[in-house]
């Protein structure tokens, strides 16, 4: 999911990358997260998990500077049809999102993913 660049940086102990997207039409967002599986944020997972995201996918890799990491999804249902996010669900759950990582010094861009990638 995440273009991760290099993994000699990283935005946060643990993390080099974080990416909040929706699959079209962009009401309901992902979490995603490039970490460093031998020292994973663990107090950022555990508040994922109390603002109710579930993990969804997680995969080791190799990136192509060497370094090693753990690709993690998380996504939280609402209740919305097909268990989507309504209006003020959404607003709430970006806010959490923001505040989150905002006091690790990441700045989170939400965005909505093309058809090609949303499906891939």
């Amino acid at each position: 999911m995440l273009f991760l660049k290099s993994t000699a940086v990283m935005k946060a102990p643990g993390i080099y990358e974080v990416d909040v997207a929706a699959k079209p039409p962009g009401k309901t967002f992902g979490v995603y997260l490039a970490t460093d599986p031998d020292n994973p944020p663990q107090a950022v997972l555990a508040e994922l998990a109390e603002l109710g995201f579930k993990g969804s996918y997680q995969k080791n890799y190799t990136h192509r500077d060497g370094g090693r990491v753990l690709d993690l999804h998380f996504e939280k249902d609402g209740t919305d049809i097909f268990k989507g996010w309504k209006t003020e669900e959404c607003s709430a759950n970006l806010a959490a999102i923001d505040s989150l990582f905002g006091k690790l010094g990441i700045s989170v861009t939400t965005r909505v993913m093309t058809m090609a990638e949303a499906y891939a």
